[in-house]
């Protein structure tokens, strides 16, 4: 039985020019590189962009990564790096509607509804999820990162304490800051809908 390389060992292979262990790191991560700058960018060909740089960046800097933090946690901020870098060369300040993105992460922000649903539904549950992304792009970058890290990735407060290098009670301000943000901005939208079901399919974005 093949015993699974840890990412140290992974990280230590490809500063020694070890092929199979880059690609058993993209392999390991190139999924999480993508749909988190997806996220981010919400644009597939700029996602992809950003895989491709996020590795370049692994193989030209992988001396820089200091073994006493987690191989992820430096992979996910480069990745975050590289997206808000994208958005801002490109003046990107867009939301692009569920049917432009990977199908994955359409699963994810639309939730797992296999029953029909009649027009009304379907139209009031699209407006409200375009109200979500509107809000979420309109974030400013440093609470942005924290709600999309935190409140749509699932990430504990000390994981993106570890990723953006702040502390644990900075990341609890930042997204206490970012939930007011998102609540003042949809507030309008939630008055609008009276049917808890629709808001109850808003998981796993947790806007409290």
């Amino acid at each position: 039985m093949t015993t699974r390389r840890t990412d140290v060992e992974l990280v230590k292979g490809v500063t020694g020019r070890q092929d199979d262990c880059f690609e058993e790191l993209l392999e390991r991560y190139g999924s999480k590189v993508i749909n988190l700058a997806l996220r981010i960018t919400r644009c597939q060909e700029d996602a992809e962009e950003i895989l491709q740089e996020v590795f370049i960046t692994i193989l030209t800097k992988v001396q820089s990564f200091e073994h006493k933090a987690q191989f992820s946690s430096w992979l996910y901020r480069v990745t975050m790096n590289a997206s808000f870098m994208k958005i801002r060369t490109r003046n990107r300040r867009r939301s692009v509607s569920l049917e432009d993105v990977e199908p994955s992460i359409k699963q994810n922000w639309a939730g797992n509804r296999s029953e029909l649903c009649d027009v009304d539904f379907m139209s009031s549950r699209h407006e409200l999820r375009s109200a979500i992304q509107k809000a979420v792009d309109q974030l400013p970058e440093e609470y942005r990162a924290i709600f999309i890290l935190r409140d749509i990735d699932g990430l504990s407060n000390e994981a993106v304490s570890r990723i953006l290098q702040l502390s644990v009670p900075a990341v609890k301000s930042r997204l206490h800051r970012s939930r007011l943000i998102m609540r003042q901005q949809l507030r309008s939208h939630y008055d609008g809908y009276r049917n808890k079901d629709v808001v109850d399919d808003l998981e796993p974005v947790h806007v409290v």
